[in-house]
């Protein structure tokens, strides 16, 4: 076959298999003009790997060339200034790249856009960072100006203060407490519906805020109590600090049989830390290993008395499960609330202000948030002002068991449909400010929220590498979680990761389903997939085999942090413990052959065992190194040598004994060393 024909028939040119092929085992020649044709049956069937792997070579390459001009400009201090808005043709402009390259880079973040359309500048200072660039806004640097919580929580005090018609509200209730202690249980039993069995291993995966009205037994009289409920675990403190913020009471849940936890401590600090008053629950009485009296007196260890003890801390004793004591821990909860009446308090007739509990993106309706409405009434129609920017309209309200509504008063836990974009959790929404505020770019704000930016987990020197991971080995990963508040639990609790050695390195991250492009991304990146509470195409999982992208799934955040931890902990090398056990003094060479020796000898401290390892010292210095495969006395085996027994050993090794020396014996054990998490 001609050499011609079969670059023709390949798809490339004779020039690229001149050069290639010698490199796979094909040497056709330099200047061939004619190939064998069962060499070239050969080509044709590798072809397809070969190829694969030369366009592997070549992203390698880009992706190198790019990176060392991105660290130029770093280096360089190189910096451009944009508008509030700028064509993508005179974005390629100002940062000197071609048209082809900014429009890729802008596909790959999910921005369809041609060269004279405009992209803002949140977009343009996220696009050009991530190029290696310096960014200013023209007339001044560009400063994300997130409100802090302090601002956040004027907001709701402002709405109080101006409040003509103040009321007693529904109290809202938060729940914490130690994973499986059986917070979820409680509000199950509290609500009479079926929370539990909807949950992944009994851990309440998102805040979720939920509204149930208790019958006074004796009067029959009706109250509404909402109540937030906070995953239990450590890794999820950003959420459940979150609930602490917007609640009026506090029910830490302490498991009677298990007494109080890790968990448990941190769950305290962040009650003190929000002034909630509280309410203990000694959860699971009926079990065997019950002990109440013991958790009185671990929690009084943390000054945290009990009413029957002297202090000033409601304890009530309850069986989720059994149903019981829960009418009493109800009434517990509503009376410590009477007593707090002038400030749970709130103005019905005024616009809503409420708080953001949880935000996701619903594939069939877009972006959807739950709110607590914690002062004023918020309307279908009423305009969705969060932090000043105007994020659309109410569409739809839903209630907690999915009721459509057409109001929602204060304490009211409500589903909202109409959000142009995911607010994300903790943000204050506030109706009343809908004459001063902005239209929200929802695109940017997106962007932000799905982080196609490099994020990078790491303790260590930023100015060390790229990437600021200080030459660490580094678990890459690309996440997609199901709402914002589970993607933020799992990178606040990897943020916890310590090590000088390893860390944890987020190449992307997003919201929904996993696609084509997030797999690409990955791919790209040399990344692990994540999904949580997430599902895949059958499109994505066929390229994720394709690309050997490796994939884990998981609907429990602990088991993911879990599976990272036992992942960093395999990059280490594992810890040598060496314990010394015993010498002898040689007093006889018995038999030498080819890498070994029988001796025999005093054992002069400790005990010589079998399978030991061995030093021999001479004249003070360390002269050879083996290994002790048999201990004898007189004809028989034995076990081990103990001081002051004279014994016969069979030594293998390469350096020879001689009479006089001294045999120090030893064990080595390896350890694998632990990831730990800061506190």
């Amino acid at each position: 076959m001609n050499v011609s024909d079969l670059a023709r028939q390949l798809g490339t040119n004779t020039k690229v298999l001149f050069e290639v092929l010698p490199k796979y085992g094909f040497d056709i020649g330099a200047r061939a003009i004619k190939v064998d044709d069962k060499v070239a049956t050969q080509i044709i069937k590798r072809w397809r790997f070969i190829k694969k792997e030369l366009e592997e070579q070549r992203k390698k390459e880009e992706e190198e060339r790019k990176r060392l001009e991105r660290e130029l400009r770093k280096q360089s201090g190189h910096t451009v200034s944009f508008g509030e808005k700028v064509t993508v043709r005179e974005f390629a402009e100002k940062l000197q790249l071609s048209l082809t390259e900014v429009i890729t880079e802008l596909m790959k973040n999910g921005i369809l856009a041609n060269q004279n359309q405009y992209i803002d500048f949140d977009t343009a200072s996220i696009m050009a960072g991530e190029l290696g660039f310096n960014v200013e806004r023209e007339g001044g640097n560009a400063q994300e100006t997130e409100p802090i919580e302090d601002e956040r929580g004027a907001v709701l005090e402002r709405a109080l203060a101006n409040a003509q018609h103040k009321e007693m509200r529904p109290p809202v209730i938060v729940v914490m407490g130690h994973v499986d202690h059986g917070k979820t249980k409680l509000l199950d039993t509290i609500r009479e519906t079926n929370v539990v069995a909807g949950e992944s291993g009994g851990i309440t995966q998102h805040i979720g805020a939920y509204q149930t009205v208790w019958k006074d037994p004796k009067t029959k009289a009706e109250r509404p109590i909402t109540f937030i409920d906070t995953p239990g675990h450590e890794a999820f403190t950003v959420m459940r600090s979150r609930g602490a913020k917007v609640a009026d009471i506090a029910i830490l849940v302490v498991a009677a049989d298990d007494g109080v936890k890790p968990q448990t401590d941190e769950v305290i600090q962040i009650i003190r830390a929000a002034k909630l008053p509280f309410v203990v629950a000694m959860n699971k009485i009926d079990k065997p290993g019950a002990d109440p009296q013991r958790v009185r007196s671990e929690l009084s260890q943390r000054n945290i008395i009990a009413e029957d003890w002297g202090g000033d801390v409601p304890f009530v004793e309850i069986s989720a499960k059994e149903k019981l004591n829960i009418d009493t821990l109800l009434d517990v909860l509503l009376l410590v609330a009477d007593m707090r009446s002038e400030e749970i308090v709130a103005d019905a007739t005024m616009p809503a202000v409420g708080t953001i509990i949880e935000s996701h993106k619903d594939k069939n309706i877009g972006p959807v948030a739950t709110v607590l409405i914690q002062s004023g009434t918020l309307k279908k129609g009423d305009p969705l002002v969060v932090n000043g920017e105007i994020y659309g309209k109410v569409r739809a309200m839903r209630s907690d068991r999915g009721k459509e509504l057409e109001v929602a008063p204060p304490s009211t836990p409500v589903q909202i449909i109409g959000f142009k974009a995911a607010p994300e959790v903790g943000d204050i929404l506030d109706v009343a400010s809908a004459a001063t505020a902005t239209m929200i770019d929802a695109r940017a704000k997106e962007m932000r929220q799905t982080g196609a930016e490099r994020h990078t987990i790491v303790k260590a020197h930023e100015n060390d590498d790229e990437d600021g991971t200080g030459g660490k080995k580094t678990l890459d990963l690309y996440i997609k979680a199901d709402v914002l508040g589970s993607l933020e639990a799992i990178i606040g609790s990897l943020e916890k990761i310590k090590h000088d050695e390893v860390g944890v390195k987020i190449v992307g991250k997003g919201l929904g389903n996993i696609t084509e492009g997030d797999v690409e991304k990955a791919s790209n990146g040399g990344a692990t997939m994540v999904g949580f509470h997430v599902n895949t195409t059958g499109s994505s999982e066929e390229m994720m085999r394709t690309k050997g992208v490796v994939y884990m799934k998981y609907e429990v955040i602990y088991h993911l942090i879990e599976w990272v931890k036992g992942e960093l902990e395999k990059m280490l090398d594992s810890e040598k413990i060496v314990t010394e056990i015993g010498n002898m003094k040689i007093m006889g060479i018995f038999h030498t052959e080819r890498g070994a020796m029988t001796v025999g000898g005093r054992v002069e401290s400790g005990k010589v065992i079998k399978n030991c390892f061995v030093r021999i010292k001479r004249d003070g210095q360390i002269v050879g190194m083996g290994k002790i495969v048999k201990v004898q006395q007189a004809k028989s085996e034995i076990k081990e040598g103990p001081a002051g027994t004279e014994c016969g050993v069979r030594y293998e090794g390469r350096d020879q004994i001689m009479m006089d020396d001294v045999l120090e014996f030893y064990t080595e054990e390896s350890k694998a060393r632990k990831i730990v998490f800061e506190e």
